[in-house]
């Protein structure tokens, strides 16, 4: 017997059942990608550093940028986290060109552009709004890294899509964050900011992804996860600054299991099992959502 609400149906003493959870900010080739659907997720867009000759079974469905599109000498060239052929450095803007169909043609569906001025030069005017105008013209979304006063004002200016993180360098303007509701996504990553202890830049990013929420803009779960001790799959810390951030449980289930993330189609390999009823209390909630796997359609049968 199930039961059907706006976001998944609920198979009658057994739990609920919705669309694949997505983690919209990971990168895999930092971490082991099997062990996320045991954790709730079942589909990623990984934003710098992976290519599908990694892809496996028991991975999430995923959708990729490949290569950071960064300055010479931008981030996260000098990081030590990152391999030297992740980057692709970029001066002019046929340089940018030519790099987007660089990733275009090594079947990336998303474009990641990197501006991160407290770690080093950013890219120039031109060069950026050529990078994101091809990508537009290649039906390529572009997520941006934006670090540093003036970058997230930059990016949305260049007429980017979407932020890899909640601004939080700065507090944007109210006039600012309506604009860019209007138009962009947010990927949340808040917990990034701390890993649970309180600093500024997690209070910073909060009151932006709250402004930004209340005036209409589209927010999307995501973690950073390969970057910072995060957990394999569910992240309740993410959940809870989520909620502390204004979004209702509702909104939080709507961040999490979009059907076109960024315009993407994703596949649907696996959708995301919860045990047990859907409690009220945020508390509950937010650890209820931490129980998730994701499960192929076949392992859902046998549930049914």
């Amino acid at each position: 017997m199930t039961g059907q609400s706006v976001h998944g149906h609920f198979l009658h003493g057994r739990g609920a059942v919705y669309r694949g959870f997505l983690d919209a900010h990971v990168h895999l080739a930092l971490i082991d990608p099997g062990q996320l659907v045991d954790g709730g997720i079942a589909r990623v867009i990984d934003l710098g550093g992976w290519l599908p000759n990694g892809k496996r079974e028991d991975m999430p469905d995923v959708a990729y940028a490949y290569q950071f599109l960064t300055a010479p000498g931008g981030y996260p060239r000098q990081a030590g986290w990152a391999e030297p052929g992740w980057c692709r450095e970029i001066a002019t803007a046929a340089d940018a060109a030519a790099a987007v169909d660089l990733q275009a043609a090594a079947g990336a569906s998303v474009l990641k552009v990197t501006l991160n001025a407290v770690a080093g030069p950013v890219l120039n005017a031109e060069a950026l709004t050529a990078a994101v105008d091809r990508a537009h013209e290649c039906g390529l979304p572009v997520v941006a890294h934006a670090e540093g006063a003036g970058q997230a004002d930059r990016a949305f200016a260049a007429g980017v899509d979407a932020f890899a993180h909640t601004p939080f360098s700065e507090r944007l303007a109210d006039d600012l964050v309506t604009a860019m509701a209007a138009s962009m996504t947010w990927i949340s990553t808040l917990d990034i900011h701390g890993w649970g202890s309180a600093t500024d830049e997690f209070d910073v990013a909060s009151d932006n992804l709250s402004r930004f929420h209340s005036a209409g803009g589209r927010v999307l779960y995501g973690t950073d996860l390969g970057n910072g001790p995060l957990p394999l799959g569910i992240n309740r810390r993410e959940i809870s600054a989520l909620l502390g951030a204004g979004l209702t449980p509702d909104d939080v289930l709507d961040a999490l299991c979009p059907r076109l993330p960024l315009g993407l189609a994703l596949a649907d390999t696996r959708v995301t099992f919860i045990p047990g009823e859907r409690p009220r209390d945020p508390d509950e909630f937010t650890e209820w959502l931490g129980s998730a796997r994701a499960l192929t359609h076949s392992e859902l049968e046998v549930l049914e």
